[in-house]
C-alpha cells in the first residue's frame, strides 16, 4: 500500500494554530487558581476581544447597540461584574493587563451570566488610541489606578494630562470620566489634571460623592474602618 501523505495546512490553519499556542501561554502566566483557569478555557472565547491595531466594532463585538463605558485596570474583576449586573442597558469594554484579573472577571460572568461585558488584555494607552473610535464612549471608569507613590515613581502614574486628552477624544458629549483612588496625594494630582482639561466640568465642587453604581470593595471597606480616605472624581465632557 502506498504511503498517504497528510494534505499540506493551508496558511490560515497556521495561524490559527499558532493563536492557539500564544494563547495557551498567556493562560498560564501569573499564578491562576483552578477556576480562573478554567474560566479562561471556557468563557475567553467568547467575553474576551484580541488586540488589535485596527478600530473595533463595538457593535458587532457586543451583537447590540447600547452606551459604552470603558474600565481600565478592574483588578481582580468584582466590583466591574457588579456594576454591569446593576446597568444591563449599559455595554462595559474592560482592560486589564493581569491575567488572573480577568480570569476572575470570567468566572463571574459566567457564575452570573453575564452578557454586556467584554475583555481586552492588553496596554490601555494602545486600546485606547486604536482600537476605540472618537465619541465611542458613554463613560469611563478608572478605579484605584496604581498610586506609585513613591516620588520617584509618580511619573509613572497614569493619569497625566496627555493621557487624560487622549482619553477625553473618546469619550461623547455629555458623558462622563469617573476616577477614584485611596491615595490623598494622587486625589490632588489627579483633580489638577482633570481641573485643567477645557474639555471636562467638575461635577462635585472638588471631590464627588461616591455614585450609588460604584460599589465599595472588601479592601475598601476595610481601609475605611481603619479610617482611610477615598476620594472619587467624576467629571463630565462639554
Amino acid at each position: 500500500m502506498e504511503n498517504e501523505q497528510a494534505p499540506a495546512a493551508n496558511a490560515a490553519e497556521i495561524e490559527e494554530f499558532k493563536q492557539r499556542k500564544i494563547r495557551s501561554f498567556v493562560l498560564r502566566q501569573g499564578h491562576l487558581s483552578t477556576g480562573q483557569a478554567r474560566a479562561l478555557e471556557e468563557f475567553g472565547p467568547q467575553f474576551c476581544i484580541d488586540y488589535s491595531p485596527n478600530v473595533l466594532d463595538l457593535d458587532a463585538a457586543f451583537g447590540r447597540s447600547a452606551p459604552r463605558v470603558l474600565e481600565i485596570g478592574f483588578g481582580m474583576g468584582t466590583a466591574t461584574a457588579e456594576i454591569a449586573a446593576q446597568r444591563a442597558d449599559t455595554d462595559f469594554l474592560g482592560v486589564e493587563v493581569h491575567t488572573p484579573g480577568v480570569g476572575s472577571l470570567l468566572k463571574l460572568i459566567g457564575e452570573q451570566s453575564l452578557t454586556n461585558l467584554r475583555i481586552v488584555q492588553h496596554d490601555a494607552v494602545e486600546v485606547l488610541e486604536n482600537m476605540l473610535q472618537p465619541e465611542s464612549l458613554a463613560g469611563v471608569h478608572i478605579f484605584f489606578p496604581d498610586p506609585w507613590h513613591k516620588s520617584r515613581h509618580n511619573k509613572r502614574r497614569l493619569i497625566k494630562p496627555e493621557f487624560v486628552q487622549q482619553l477625553v477624544t473618546r469619550i461623547q458629549s455629555g458623558g462622563y470620566l469617573h476616577l477614584a483612588t485611596d491615595w490623598e496625594d494622587y486625589a490632588v494630582q489627579m483633580l489638577a489634571v482633570l481641573s485643567a482639561e477645557p474639555s471636562l466640568v467638575n461635577t462635585a465642587e472638588a471631590y464627588a460623592e461616591r455614585p450609588d453604581y460604584r460599589p465599595l470593595t472588601k479592601f475598601e471597606n476595610r481601609g475605611i474602618k481603619l479610617g482611610h480616605g477615598v476620594w472619587d472624581l467624576v467629571f463630565k465632557k462639554k
